[in-house]
């Protein structure tokens, strides 16, 4: 009996102290810094913050996990054709090591879970190319001569590679120009598209579209036109909104449709000055019924223009596609806290979906990119010298967002200081995740507030800190 009775106590002891252990790890925060002087680069601090009852006059972030927001579907940067190429060139070990830390959350991994990739090459590639090139005065309006080219021997490569990693992530496909004999100047630069080629170009997503598929590489969204509003970059193409709605409706959603393509497209894909281009599509009903979202690079304007189109269309999605962020290389810190303010607390607090960063990586000279209009300061996350690895400060920035805020995680309020931009999440399993910039120029000690309970934390000035409970 007395064996017995002891059992039933050691079984309820260890109960208790299960019990026990868990409203600790509950009340557990754990903090990963970067700071400014880069004396921490995205590092779990040893001793974790504890929520107490305590409450003092120290400035508050206040979460609340019952107001909520958008989905997130992820973060990360372009791959472009460029980046592929450097990576193709790494030894197979090096590169799987890199790709294992760039791609996976787990151990060292940053989790980028978001990628987008040029529909034919960029300005970060070696040169141009389309996936239909022609000589001069021929056409080719059932695309016969369509092929991948140069993405067959890197980009389709890597990205077989990151899939085996993830093979959740999401694609975003964009194109920087069409073929030339398609345009109306005959060239890779500038020009617009010629309206007798509109069924032409949107067959010619439609076998891209089908062609990574059948490479086993989903597309999750297709922009219609890279920077509509900029012919001069090489490649480019101008697309005013009246042209580009008039091609979304007449011939790009038809031609989706009829094929059973899903793939999502979306409109615009250039700065926040001008969010009168999407509205202008969107007004037209014609050309809504087929757009599933906008999106924006902030290289002009205000990141508020995310929300007024969404205040306008609250049923269609936005997406935060391109920014670039460098080193300041006449600086020994790193100004982290700048773009984590502008784009994971900017992009996030209006209302989008992801946040991808221009471009996941260059070689030490920021090559490669094309020639007249490429992107010679056009600095990659990552820079690649053969095996050599260096991380650079949207490596940084994405990372703070990417290993945590997981595909599938909601937005949640959380109040707004000036000198303390900030962002919350709560993940599909149900963690919370506040990101914190100090964007003051001297330290800060604030709290965190939630469910009554409470946590102090400093961050120094220019520092960054990403909270997980």
């Amino acid at each position: 009996m007395l064996l017995k009775s002891t059992r039933y106590l050691l079984i309820a002891c260890l109960v208790l102290f299960t019990i026990s252990l868990d409203a600790q790890r509950k009340g557990s925060v754990s903090l990963w810094l970067t700071t400014a002087d880069r004396t921490s680069l995205f590092a779990q601090q040893a001793t974790p913050l504890r929520f107490g009852s305590q409450k003092n006059s120290l400035p508050a972030i206040e979460v609340d996990d019952k107001q909520t927001f958008q989905a997130i579907d992820g973060f990360g940067f372009a791959l472009t054709g460029g980046s592929a190429q450097l990576l193709m060139r790494m030894d197979k070990a090096p590169r799987a090591e890199l790709l294992q830390e760039l791609f996976s959350p787990a151990g060292n991994g940053i989790g980028v879970s978001y990628l987008r990739v040029s529909i034919g090459s960029s300005d970060m590639n070696d040169h141009v190319f389309t996936y239909d090139d022609l000589p001069p005065s021929e056409t080719d309006s059932k695309l016969s001569k369509f092929n991948f080219g140069p993405d067959r021997e890197d980009v389709i490569p890597v990205l077989k590679e990151i899939l085996a990693i993830n093979p959740r992530i999401k694609i975003l496909g964009s194109p920087w120009t069409a073929p030339s004999w398609m345009k109306t100047n005959e060239d890779p630069k500038g020009g617009s598209l010629k309206p007798e080629y509109y069924d032409a170009y949107a067959q010619y997503f439609v076998k891209y579209i089908e062609g990574m598929q059948a490479e086993g590489i989903r597309i999750d969204a297709i922009t219609v036109q890279n920077e509509p509003l900029n012919g001069k970059n090489t490649p480019s193409m101008v697309m005013q909104a009246r042209e580009e709605g008039a091609f979304i409706k007449q011939a790009l959603g038809p031609a989706f449709r009829k094929a059973g393509i899903t793939t999502k497209i979306v409109l615009y894909d250039h700065n926040c000055d001008a969010p009168e281009y999407p509205l202008e599509i969107l007004n037209d009903p014609e050309a809504r019924q087929y757009v599933d979202g906008t999106g924006f690079h902030l290289y002009a304007g205000d990141i508020s223009a995310m929300s007024k189109v969404h205040d306008a269309y609250s049923d269609k999605n936005l997406y935060f596609t391109e920014q670039m962020v460098i080193d300041h290389k006449d600086d020994a810190g790193l100004r982290i806290a700048s773009p984590v303010q502008r784009l994971i607390v900017g992009a996030t607090r209006n209302w989008s979906r992801n946040v991808l960063l221009w471009n996941l990586a260059a070689d030490p000279e920021n090559k490669p990119h094309t020639d007249n209009g490429g992107c010679p300061i056009c600095e990659g996350a990552i820079t690649l010298d053969g095996n050599k690895v260096s991380r650079n400060i949207a490596y940084y920035t994405v990372a703070h967002a990417s290993k945590f805020v997981r595909p599938g995680s909601i937005r949640i309020q959380s109040s707004a200081l000036d000198e303390l931009p900030n962002v919350a999440f709560e993940t599909p399993d149900g963690k919370k995740i506040l990101i914190v910039a100090n964007s003051g120029n001297s330290s800060q000690t604030f709290q965190i507030r939630y469910r009554n309970k409470s946590v102090e934390s400093t961050l120094s000035s220019g520092a960054v800190g990403t909270y997980v409970w």
